[in-house]
């Protein structure tokens, strides 16, 4: 199995997706991939019991992608070894009429992770950049003070909001936050793939909606606005890594292996017994074990 290394993933400084391929060749057969993923998984875990008790850091974890591209499962297998109370996932989809009254990013504040804790976000606050650059209408029902007709949502609006996302991951990472963002890159022809069984199989139609062939007609719409996006919201602080996505089960090792290859360097360590309690120790057990 080819070994993986974070910063192979990581984007680079005027990133064209086209250019990345959407399948990453670990040379490696589906049972090496799980029994991989799940040492991953594992060692995630542990780091987690760490992470809580220390309670100093979150981390929190965003992901992207186009429709089929493998968000759900991926958390799912990814994150199924760590403790379910110190891991929280939101789903973000279309605003609703109370989170239309606040800014655009009032509904991903009040969903973060508190310190100790894991925070997945299935979708993320980058949604304000990307389903709202293809379709820009969906701007005018934030009733903004400075946008009353299209002409208004121009190049200097889309540079202010791409500032404000990356203020937003600033203050966070500030503040004791760890965040990743991954872009589950895959083909065209393989979303076709992963619609049509979603069509075949009988179990999986509920998946399905007409509006993601309409979605998908837009795919060069979307691919730019991802591009930009990522381009623009590149940080040292909270930086994009692009995950070939067309092996489904490659994807998932590869996100689990950078998550604990990252992780591992922060001081996050057990808190120590205060020197009284220490010093108890022996009593203590003495009498629970005398009871």
């Amino acid at each position: 199995m080819k070994k993986i290394k974070s910063s192979f993933y990581k984007a680079k400084k005027g990133v064209e997706i086209s250019t990345i391929s959407t399948n990453a060749h670990l040379e490696a057969s589906e049972k090496q991939l799980g029994e991989k993923l799940e040492k991953e998984r594992k060692k995630l875990a542990k780091f987690q019991n760490k992470l809580y008790a220390h309670a100093k850091y979150s981390v929190l974890i965003c992901f992207q992608g186009m429709d089929t591209a493998g968000k759900d499962s991926l958390i799912r297998e990814v994150f199924k070894d760590l403790n379910a109370r110190g891991v929280v996932v939101h789903s973000f989809k279309t605003p609703t009429p109370k989170e239309l009254k606040h800014d655009y990013l009032w509904r991903h504040y009040i969903a973060l992770p508190e310190r100790g804790k894991f925070g997945v976000f299935n979708r993320t606050h980058y949604e304000n950049v990307l389903v709202t650059k293809v379709h820009p209408t969906y701007i005018l029902n934030e009733h903004l003070p400075t946008v009353n007709t299209l002409a208004d949502i121009d190049d200097d609006f889309w540079e202010k909001r791409y500032q404000q996302l990356n203020n937003f991951e600033k203050n966070l990472v500030e503040n004791g936050t760890i965040i990743f963002k991954f872009f589950l890159h895959i083909s065209k022809e393989e979303q076709r793939h992963r619609l049509l069984r979603r069509l075949n199989k009988e179990e999986k139609n509920w998946k399905f909606s007409a509006s993601d062939i309409e979605e998908r007609k837009l795919w060069d719409d979307y691919q730019l606005a991802y591009q930009e996006a990522i381009d623009k919201t590149n940080t040292a602080y909270a930086p994009w890594y692009i995950i070939p996505s067309d092996n489904k089960k490659e994807a998932r090792l590869i996100v689990a292996d950078i998550l604990y290859d990252e992780l591992k360097d922060y001081d996050v360590k057990e808190p120590t017994l205060d020197p009284k309690t220490k010093a108890n120790l022996v009593n203590y057990i003495k009498q629970l074990e005398n009871e």
